[in-house]
């Protein structure tokens, strides 16, 4: 017996044309979206003579812009961003429902997304239509410390 080859659940579409995070989106009058500094790796610089070794924990408000064209989509769907942590671990997904119209028709999805990070190295937002992953969008963040003077005495 042969057995078939499942066909991959998104080779009719959803599509996706762009997932990227940035500092803010412009949205011009003929719906056209700008995204500006558009960002991949944040380096946090602690500075001073009590400089930490560990990073702390900091935030960084970003914009998650997800673009989707149909394809053979259409109707209401859910789109879930889940966050890993570099250790593995996965945090609270983040899901929104989605109207897709089909054919070339898309969805662009901006989402602030403010988590705070504990650890040093590449965080991956896990893009999921409909429970299914569909893409992936690495976030690095990496620590720097400035050490300037000698540490004051504890007390």
């Amino acid at each position: 017996m042969v057995k078939k080859q499942e066909e991959n659940p998104f080779v009719r579409g959803p599509y996706v044309q762009m997932a990227a995070f940035c500092e803010r989106v412009l949205h011009e009058a003929d719906g056209v979206i700008s995204l500006i500094r558009v960002v991949d790796r944040i380096t946090h610089v602690e500075r001073g003579s009590a400089a930490p070794e560990e990073m702390p924990e900091v935030h960084y408000p970003l914009t998650l812009v997800v673009t989707l064209k149909s394809g053979s989509a259409r109707g209401r769907h859910e789109l879930t961003f889940t966050p890993q942590l570099p250790d593995g671990q996965k945090l609270q997904p983040i899901t929104m429902t989605i109207q897709m119209e089909g054919e070339q028709r898309g969805v662009n999805i901006i989402s602030q997304i403010d988590i705070p990070y504990k650890l040093e190295g590449l965080y991956w937002f896990v893009i999921s239509f409909d429970g299914q992953p569909i893409t992936r969008v690495p976030l690095e963040i990496q620590y720097s410390r400035l050490v300037t003077g000698s540490p004051r005495p504890q007390p």
